[in-house]
């Protein structure tokens, strides 16, 4: 029995669908707004002085809170339906679609919300570790249900899985977030490229 785990955004996608998302369902006042609430967020970021923890959930607090929990779902399921086709890369499907025939458990572990991930991985028949938002009598908080998931995949791969159960352990992935993901397999792809 062998495990294959998957990031998503970047690795079987081309973009960052987290940020593609979340740009479809903000309001358009939240989006008039965006450049002052999060523009020095975003700048910190990419000059590493805050991590992707910090500026993801600064954001989804940002756009979810508050927000009705129905209607951001219905969101997911047309963003599934119509933008997730067009950013997977052709190479991951087929290097998924190679697990699956080998009856390799495969499972896709990212940061991104399960709102939209759950109706892809569900439509490939993947397994799926992701982050999920906690909602309050119909409306979400702008909070993870179990705190960011991302910095903490190989903890929760480990919680879900048996590892001792398996003969070999892939993973593909592309960020530092992912590292500890790629630690705990025999064959690990990062950036598409395997590391020796």
């Amino acid at each position: 029995m062998e495990l294959a785990l998957f990031d998503f955004d970047n690795t079987i996608t081309d973009c960052d669908t987290y940020a593609r998302f979340l740009r479809r369902v903000a309001t358009p006042e939240q989006l008039a707004h965006a450049w002052w609430k999060v523009g020095p967020w975003l700048l910190a970021y990419r000059l590493k002085l805050i991590s992707a923890e910090r500026i993801r959930a600064r954001v989804t607090w940002l756009v979810m809170r508050g927000r009705h929990g129905d209607d951001i779902a219905a969101q997911a399921a047309g963003f599934a339906r119509d933008v997730l086709p067009g950013v997977v890369h052709p190479k991951m499907l087929e290097q998924i679609r190679w697990h699956q025939q080998q009856r390799h458990t495969v499972v896709v572990v990212s940061g991104s919300l399960d709102l939209y991930l759950r109706p892809w991985c569900e439509s490939m028949g993947v397994e799926m570790l992701c982050n999920r938002l906690e909602g309050k009598e119909g409306r979400l908080t702008g909070r993870y249900a179990d705190g960011d998931l991302g910095p903490r995949k190989a903890e929760r791969i480990r919680s879900r899985y048996d590892l001792s159960r398996y003969l070999r352990i892939h993973a593909y992935g592309d960020s530092r977030e992912d590292r500890p993901m790629l630690a705990l397999a025999h064959e690990r792809w990062y950036r598409g490229k395997l590391l020796k």
